[in-house]
């Protein structure tokens, strides 16, 4: 049987402590574009596993989820017992109303205590069968727990309190204030309040900011900080670059680095001179000088994909990214594997573009129309960083045919290692970024980046 964990919500920026005798999961949530925080308004979470969503608002940078171990007496729901709902709201604002449900005509007992577990409130209520609601005035305190016992079960429920609110005094009350007939607000704090988590479930996270949504979507086995990247935006000043023949490439910055969005397409070098079109396989291998290609000798991939390219071509002196770009050497692909936070897993996955076959984000991301990743259900892309890499295939230098359209990318460096040079690569059934030595007659994909 699963373990089943209760989430309690709260919307603040400041360090939680949590007491011994109620283990948790925190989860905190943060946005950012290019190291600069992003104010979040607000995080869907949806399990995707169980089914069943809430939403976390706020007006901080900062947002924590705790999840309380579902054990009997700290539960705050009851499949066979009464209900207490999640206090409103959560941080209180000088006050916060909590909904308490009875099945049966019951006496109770409600306690609140602070975070180091000091009795504050300790009140016997004998209520009649229904909702009833109660209304509870903050002291000094950040945290406290509310804890209603009837009939040898109890139900807890995390209460925080916003420092701005907080009282002077430091005096703390509880007040009952009636038979509760809104069903309204009683139905929306149950909601909120039986969010099930077990562990296992995958869940969804959507952060809402005025620079767009963001998605994550994960299985937490403990207490995790999550990042949201609103990295993306076009280079300043320099939104579109135009190569030689025409094509228009918008450009993401990501750190200090201002790249192109989208793979190379032209048929032409800087500096007016055409690259040559090789299509026979053998011809091809025998190179030594540089060549292009469109995948599969078909033109109607180049919108797509961009071409494929020799090593020869990127290194050719007559300059094969337009006038102010170039090619990136192996420390540049570094730089960037770095400023996003590595190389190995789920770091590659931020780099592919969303769009894939069956794509659990949803929306424009899931897509069978090229571009596109082929599917695969763990290693998708989330495109963090506006990077958009889509997997364009690559042409063998050994024997001259192309393969992995749509499910593998490679893109060239102009730094040699012996007789083979460095690449990286993509894959749709990976989450790393791979770094590679290849032969010069491959063809790859281009990148170029600016001076």
């Amino acid at each position: 049987m699963k373990t089943r964990i209760l989430l309690s919500i709260a919307a603040i920026g400041m360090v939680l402590g949590i007491s011994a005798q109620k283990p948790s999961m925190t989860l905190t949530f943060t946005a950012e574009n290019n190291g600069q925080h992003v104010p979040l308004t607000s995080v869907l979470i949806e399990n995707l596993t169980q089914g069943g969503d809430t939403t976390l608002y706020a007006s901080d940078t900062v947002l924590v989820l705790d999840y309380i171990t579902g054990i009997e007496e700290v539960s705050a729901f009851g499949d066979n017992g009464f209900l207490l709902s999640q206090n409103y709201p959560n941080p209180m604002e000088g006050k916060t109303k909590v909904i308490l449900y009875l099945p049966e005509k019951e006496d109770i007992l409600i306690t609140i205590s602070d975070i180091i577990g000091r009795g504050l409130i300790n009140k016997e209520y004998h209520l009649e069968r229904g909702s009833h609601s109660f209304t509870f005035y903050p002291g000094r305190e950040s945290l406290y727990f509310l804890t209603v016992q009837a009939d040898h079960q109890s139900r807890t429920v995390k209460m925080f309190n916003s420092p701005s609110y907080s009282y002077s005094s430091g005096i703390v009350s509880l007040e009952y204030t009636g038979q509760h007939t809104d069903n309204g607000d009683y139905k929306w704090g149950n909601k909120m309040n039986n969010f099930v988590f077990s562990l296992g479930d995958q869940l969804k996270y959507t952060s809402f900011t005025d620079l767009g949504e963001r998605i994550i979507i994960d299985s937490p086995a403990e207490s995790k900080a999550y990042y949201f990247h609103y990295a993306g935006e076009p280079c300043p000043g320099t939104p579109t670059v135009t190569d030689i023949d025409g094509n228009i490439y918008n450009t993401v910055q990501i750190g200090s680095q201002c790249w192109m969005k989208e793979n190379l397409k032209t048929t032409t070098y800087s500096d007016a001179t055409p690259i040559p079109n090789v299509t026979d396989p053998t011809e091809w291998i025998g190179l030594n000088s540089g060549a292009y290609v469109w995948y599969d000798n078909d033109i109607s991939w180049k919108d797509e994909y961009g071409a494929l390219y020799n090593w020869f071509a990127t290194v050719d002196p007559k300059g094969l990214c337009p006038t102010g770009w170039h090619v990136p050497s192996n420390d540049e692909w570094t730089e960037l594997t770095n400023y996003i936070g590595g190389a190995v897993q789920p770091y590659g996955n931020e780099l592919k573009s969303c769009r894939q076959v069956n794509s659990p984000l949803g929306g424009g991301c899931n897509t069978s129309d090229h571009p596109r990743w082929d599917e695969d259900i763990t290693h998708y892309g989330t495109n963090d960083y506006g990077f958009s890499a889509l997997p364009g295939g690559a042409r063998d230098g050994a024997l001259g045919n192309f393969y992995d359209l749509g499910n593998y990318g490679v893109w060239w460096s102009t730094t040699e290692f012996s007789f083979l040079c460095w690449a990286r690569a993509l894959s749709h059934d990976a989450g790393f970024v791979d770094e590679l030595y290849e032969g010069k007659p491959e063809g790859h994909s281009v990148r170029c980046i600016q001076d």
